[in-house]
């Protein structure tokens, strides 16, 4: 592999990679300590888990131009945990978590997490984005969040009604993260297409940061040890204690299960980005697990793939995955020598950007397009694993979600079986599908599929399948967007409306 790397790199890819990691670079950073803020934990464990993401996960990982670090799909999960349990607990879990990880790398399960609906994964992720921008509500008025999002939404009426005319702590800090709003969208509206790649998040800090420093004033501003490895937290002689208790059993499973999925769906829409190497998922969730291993070993946050991180390492011309490992060496090189430069960080700005991040994930144009598309029952789903996931916890809302998507197998009932039966002919791939197309066999058709040579024309003929649930038409639309956006023909055959449902949008 490395002999590989090596012989990529000198091809002329070493600038650009270069380039592209200082872009990744300035966008992770404020993220890894505002998504550590949002976790309820100090920001250097955040920065830590970029570390490692970028100089371990970035050298293994099956997806190469995918960028790992803290992400605001478990932050909820893990504020909720260390609120309860304690900092220290959340280590051994860690521990365990990437250890599923690992072993379902091993038993060749990537597959199997695509399979899980879409409307719960989105459903999920909306409801992160909700409680993310609940909770930072919060530190914009310089306070702290509370336990859930609904004591959260109860407590936003005495912030706003306690603002007064007379400038102080709360006033202050709600500027301050205004200003950092404000730049982001701003930027992201009006910068010239010469600087689209100087990141918004960076700018709206900056500005933030300077108005704090020059006014001189008093907000809370970020906490990091003056030396980076005094933030790392060995493992003690309790380590492995908590395993006895089934609480941390479960919230190790749902932080597997949570960061796998959104880890190998990020990924496939890394896949989406370029015409490159394509994503190895079992591969890529044993790195996922050697990385939230070492993660707990050092005391620091969950890790997944991230998509706002990677389409930014994407987007700057990265070509191997050396941009990855080189922007987790400019994270440990600028924490190392200028942690002065992040005590004068405001807490309001990082606030600020996580409430965009947050209102990023709440994406309603998903629930219209699953409604347009696929009807009233993934779009129910949706917005009942949101609800849940807001008003009660994170694992309650998936696994109802995943509970509910069970019901769309009723209406295949007859025959859950899918058949599917290849033949060549003439540099052309013929592939007929037989049944039903659903969730239980998406892995074998994702399988199917996706080793089909990118040389060979495919006539895909559904005239013999019956039914098809949404999961497996989102994937057998993207399966077929991805070949024609790379110049690859694709022949849809059959009944008129599996044709246009599965036919990519223009």
């Amino acid at each position: 592999m490395i002999g590989a790397i090596r012989a990529r790199a000198s091809g002329g890819t070493w600038v650009r990679d270069f380039t592209a990691s200082i872009v990744v670079f300035l966008v992770a950073m404020p993220l890894c300590m505002g998504i550590a803020i949002a976790s309820g934990v100090p920001p250097e464990k955040g920065l830590i888990t970029g570390i490692i993401g970028g100089l371990v996960v970035g050298f293994l990982a099956g997806s190469p131009l995918q960028v790992s670090g803290p992400a605001a799909g478990l932050a909820v999960i893990v504020f909720e945990f260390v609120h309860t349990h304690g900092l220290a607990a959340l280590a051994p879990v860690l521990f365990l978590a990437g250890l599923l990880q690992l072993l379902a790398g091993m038993a060749r399960m990537g597959g199997f997490f695509r399979s899980i609906s879409p409307a719960v994964v989105h459903g999920m992720l909306a409801g992160i984005g909700a409680l993310i921008v609940i909770g930072q509500f919060h530190i914009l008025f310089d306070g702290r969040p509370m336990s859930s999002g609904l004591e959260n939404i109860a407590a936003m009426p005495d912030k706003i009604f306690g603002l007064s005319s007379s400038m102080a702590a709360a006033e202050y800090a709600l500027f301050i993260g205004i200003v950092t709003i404000a730049f982001m969208l701003g930027w992201e509206k009006l910068r010239p297409a010469s600087m689209k790649l100087v990141p918004g998040a960076l700018l709206g800090v900056t500005a933030a940061t300077l108005i704090a420093w020059f006014a001189q004033l008093d907000i809370a501003r970020i906490d990091v040890p003056a030396s980076i490895m005094g933030a790392i937290d060995a493992p003690g002689s309790g380590f492995f204690a908590p395993f006895a208790q089934p609480a941390m059993l479960v919230t190790a499973l749902a932080i597997a299960f949570i960061a796998s999925a959104e880890t190998l769906l990020s990924a496939a829409a890394v896949d989406r980005m370029h015409d490159g190497v394509r994503t190895d998922y079992n591969k890529e969730l044993r790195a996922q697990g050697v990385g939230n291993l070492l993660c707990g070993l050092a005391g620091a946050l969950p890790m997944t793939g991230v998509i706002v991180r990677s389409s930014a390492n994407v987007q700057a011309g990265a070509k191997t995955r050396w941009s990855t490992i080189f922007h987790g060496a400019w994270i440990l090189g600028f924490v190392a020598l200028l942690p002065g430069l992040l005590r004068e960080i405001p807490m309001a700005a990082l606030g600020g950007i996580l409430v965009v991040t947050g209102w990023r994930l709440i994406s309603i144009s998903h629930v219209r397009h699953l409604f347009a598309n696929y009807g009233l029952l993934p779009a129910a789903i949706w917005a009942v694993t949101f609800i849940l996931v807001v008003t009660t916890d994170l694992l309650t809302g998936v696994l109802v979600g995943l509970g509910l998507s069970m019901v769309e197998l009723i209406q295949h009932r007859k025959s859950l079986r899918l058949r599917v039966e290849e033949e060549d002919a003439d540099s052309a791939r013929r592939v007929r599908l037989e049944g039903s197309a659903t969730f239980v066999s998406l892995t074998r058709l994702t399988h199917i599929l996706e080793r089909i040579p990118s040389a060979h024309a495919v006539h895909l003929d559904l005239h013999g399948l019956h039914g098809i649930d949404h999961t497996s038409a989102e994937m057998m639309r993207e399966w077929v967007a991805r070949r024609n956006g790379a110049g690859q023909s694709v022949a849809l055959v059959g009944s008129d409306h599996l044709v246009a449902r599965l036919a990519p949008a223009h």
